[in-house]
């Protein structure tokens, strides 16, 4: 069994350094072109089924890559983006002027920090990993379309380390993971691709 994690394509935001969470922002038209990119490096992949994201940004991803497939897309809000809560919509240059002494705690342990009026890393982590529970029982390949920080969560799981670790299994914009299943033991077999097969 396999399962391929995506990283939805590109959208203004991403390209602007803000922080995008529940946010529905689509994808930019650099975006929808990672996505075809995307799409044409998995057309010969065995996929029975995608789980998406609701946002579109994933959606949307989820959509053009299904082009060459035609299977099932089950929208999954397990699989959202992490609430960023009050930070919603800030640059990254806004917080470090705005909020340095929560960025320090951020950097220094960032399972330990809840974002103001949002979520924290474990809340993710631990919605995202009920989804791909389910996903696993069903004992098929599976294509799932989330996020940078629920995809790194569910990376942090897979791989037994630490959420303050996350930074090692970030992943790009209309980036690949593939994870093997193998006598109930999961390993990466992928990570983070972003160049065609």
């Amino acid at each position: 069994m396999e399962l391929i994690l995506v990283r939805h394509g590109e959208t203004l935001w991403n390209r602007e350094g803000r922080v995008q969470g529940f946010s529905d922002i689509d994808l930019s038209e650099v975006g929808v072109f990672q996505a075809r990119q995307l799409a044409l490096s998995l057309k010969a992949a065995s996929i029975s089924s995608i789980y998406s994201s609701p946002l579109n940004r994933a959606l949307n991803t989820a959509r053009i890559i299904n082009e060459h497939h035609q299977a099932p897309i089950r929208i999954e809000p397990g699989l959202m983006e992490m609430d960023q809560g009050d930070f919603e919509g800030l640059t990254f240059r806004e917080l470090m002027a705005c909020e340095k002494n929560f960025m320090r705690k951020w950097i220094s342990d960032p399972a330990s920090i809840q974002m103001p009026n949002g979520e924290s890393f474990v809340e993710v982590q631990q919605r995202a990993w009920m989804v791909i529970e389910g996903i696993i029982e069903q004992s098929a390949n599976a294509l799932i379309v989330s996020h940078n920080f629920t995809i790194a969560a569910i990376l942090c799981k897979i791989n037994e380390i630490s959420l303050a670790q996350f930074r090692t299994v970030c992943v790009d914009t209309a980036s690949r993971t593939h994870i093997k299943f193998e006598n109930g033991v999961a390993s990466v077999a992928m990570f983070n691709r972003t160049e065609p097969s």
